[in-house]
């Protein structure tokens, strides 16, 4: 196996041909520097002494989103670049796996680029640096997005969001890198550390097929300990190759032919058949059960609309409706709304509708009253006069005391009446 110098410097160079063409005009530096002013503490500066790190050397994030952390890389006096922070993420929104579309409420997963442009020092999160979502791959693959952070204020819908005191030293970090002549720095985003270990937990996953195209650039970082070479082509990315000819790189387009050193292949290699060793180990093994994860477009479309309905004010579920692994889709009981203009304007609206209805149910209801009085007085009016009761039935003895023909003399009528009005107490 080559040592690990010549990888190294195998990898240095095609870092260098990654950043050439890529430059920031003097002014926005100077906009940069000329704020930010909080310092890298002093504990920190005798580590990268200690650790051969120029204090102006190059930079780079890594982000992973299961573990929540943050950690801030920097080159030594060798071009190998080694840790110097590693930082507890204080909020970040969504799930594990990448942003898709616009109010998905992703924090985005892969490789991104930090230019002094895209560095915020008036941020309305104390701090902040647009991590350059969305990217050529983003772009090929039609995911939308935008003003994705890097940032302070422990608030995130879709960012990554530090305490104000860890996004002044991150900050600083990339503020005195672009002081020592760095173009940009690399952000790496992952789900997780892409070990043998979490990449058996997550086998099964939708997400899948995109992690393992993003554990290439994560195994060669690994390997040289210096940032990839990161391109794009046939909606994937593609790393540390160096295309014949001088062939450009098309995000969309097939991927040209390219090469890369003989070192470099060969420690890939045996990277990978050690790893492929450990993961066929790891899926018999027990391990922690897998955390939730974006599945996919569609999920992304259901959290976007509830996104919208929220911006507009209307009364929604707390939480993002999820997309369960059956289809079904899962809303929390909860409702509330924003607060604010919006949400206060259209909870205003709404309590007018609602009164507005009463009034007019409240109306309804009298008239139907009024209604159906009229109708009984008038059916009351018009009912026909009721028959008299008929008199109560003679008694055996009383028929027998009469006279043969009296039902045939109608003049003897009312002496019967009397003689019944008398057997009854008349």
């Amino acid at each position: 196996m080559p040592k690990l110098a010549t990888i190294a410097r195998a990898g240095l160079l095609i870092g260098a041909l990654a950043m050439a063409g890529c430059s920031e005009s003097q002014s926005t530096f100077e906009g940069l520097a000329a704020k930010g002013e909080v310092h890298i503490p002093p504990k920190i500066l005798a580590e990268m002494k200690a650790k051969d790190m120029p204090r102006n050397s190059p930079v780079l994030a890594r982000i992973f989103k299961e573990e929540g952390k943050l950690e801030i890389w920097k080159q030594k006096a060798n071009g190998r670049y080694d840790v110097i922070a590693s930082y507890d993420i204080c909020k970040w929104s969504g799930k594990l796996g990448p942003k898709y579309i616009e109010g998905d409420r992703q924090a985005p997963e892969g490789f991104y680029s930090v230019r002094p442009g895209q560095m915020k020092p008036n941020s309305q999160y104390h701090l902040a640096f647009n991590i350059g979502y969305p990217n050529a791959y983003d772009r090929a693959n039609g995911r939308t997005g935008s003003n994705l952070m890097v940032h302070g204020a422990c608030s995130s819908s879709g960012c990554y969001s530090m305490t104000d005191a860890q996004i002044e030293q991150i900050y600083a970090f990339g503020r005195d890198a672009f002081a020592g002549g760095q173009t940009e720095f690399q952000i790496q985003a992952f789900p997780f550390r892409m070990t043998a270990a979490n990449m058996a937990r997550y086998r099964t996953d939708p997400n899948y097929a995109f992690w393992k195209m993003l554990k290439e650039g994560y195994d060669y970082f690994e390997i040289t300990k210096v940032p990839p070479k990161v391109d794009v082509c046939e909606k994937r990315y593609v790393f540390n190759r160096i295309p014949e000819n001088g062939t450009p790189f098309s995000p969309t387009g097939a991927c040209p032919a390219s090469t890369q050193p003989d070192s470099l292949k060969m420690a890939f290699q045996t990277y990978q058949s050690s790893y492929e060793a450990a993961f066929a180990s790891a899926v018999k093994a027990s391990t922690p059960a897998p955390k939730p994860t974006i599945n996919g477009i569609k999920e992304a479309s259901i959290v976007s609309d509830w996104t919208k309905q929220r911006a507009r004010g209307e009364r929604v579920p707390i939480e993002p409706p999820s997309l369960e692994a059956d289809g079904s889709v899962k809303v929390t009981g909860r409702m509330g709304r924003i607060d604010s203009p919006a949400g206060r304007r259209m909870a205003a609206l709404e309590a007018a509708e609602a009164e507005k209805q009463k009034i007019a149910e409240e109306k309804k209801r009298a008239a139907e009253e009024k209604a159906a009085a009229i109708a009984l007085a008038k059916a009351q009016k018009n009912a026909p006069v009721p028959a008299p009761s008929p008199a109560p039935a003679e008694t055996a003895e009383a028929v027998a005391a009469a006279p043969a023909e009296a039902p045939e003399r109608t003049g003897l009528l009312g002496g019967v009446r009397k003689r019944m009005a008398s057997l009854f107490g008349g």
